[in-house]
């Protein structure tokens, strides 16, 4: 059943898509914000769209690592006092950082953490450029934040699946996946570097 609440989850993408698999007559209203703040401007066009009439039910998601003080005030007589037959879900990181006043109007749902099991990879021994593309294709807007717990299935599996000729340089060229990600470099372009490593390392059968 939807309705409006605040989800607490290490993995915001997850927990929208676990909630757009949900919706399915309603209006879908998706504002996400993976590598910063939601910013005043996002809340606004929140309010906006909040507005809008539709002939079916609207499901607004927010999402994003923080929510601000400032953004929380600006949205909270919208969440008070929502247009009819709008549903408000915000997803964010951290309960420390919702406001007393957003807590007493959104119910607070803890989503499961996601285990490192869990994080979908190709598989490994049947690597290909065909399977590398497109699962680097299906990460073109994954958060830094997510890409340090794919880097590191990735790593792990190669370690112990045995399809990989590994050596010591090779071992350094996947500490440095993290690294890379730490200096900022785009979560994407990382991921194309392993696997395309991973990819020239695979043992020949």
């Amino acid at each position: 059943m939807l309705y409006s609440k605040v989800i607490i989850s290490d993995n915001i993408e997850a927990s929208i898509q676990g909630v757009m698999g949900m919706c399915v007559n309603e209006h879908i209203v998706k504002i996400i914000e993976s590598e910063r703040a939601f910013s005043v401007r996002d809340a606004q066009e929140a309010i906006e769209k909040a507005y809008l009439t539709t002939d079916t039910q609207t499901v607004i998601l927010l999402g994003a690592k923080q929510f601000s003080e400032v953004v929380q005030n600006k949205l909270l007589k919208v969440i008070e006092e929502p247009p009819r037959g709008s549903i408000f879900i915000l997803v964010t990181q951290s309960k420390a950082t919702i406001l007393p006043t957003i807590r007493s109007r959104l119910p607070i749902e803890i989503a499961p953490k996601t285990t490192l099991e869990e994080i979908e990879i190709p598989p490994l021994e049947a690597l290909s450029l065909e399977s590398m593309y497109a699962f680097v294709q299906s990460h073109k807007r994954t958060s830094t934040q997510e890409m340090y717990a794919i880097v590191e299935r990735l790593s792990k599996e190669a370690l112990f699946c045995g399809a990989f000729e590994l050596n010591e340089e090779d071992l350094t060229l996947l500490g440095q996946s993290y690294e890379a990600l730490n200096m900022g470099s785009p979560p994407v372009f990382v991921l194309q570097t392993l696997l395309l490593t991973l990819l020239e390392k695979k043992r020949r059968i």
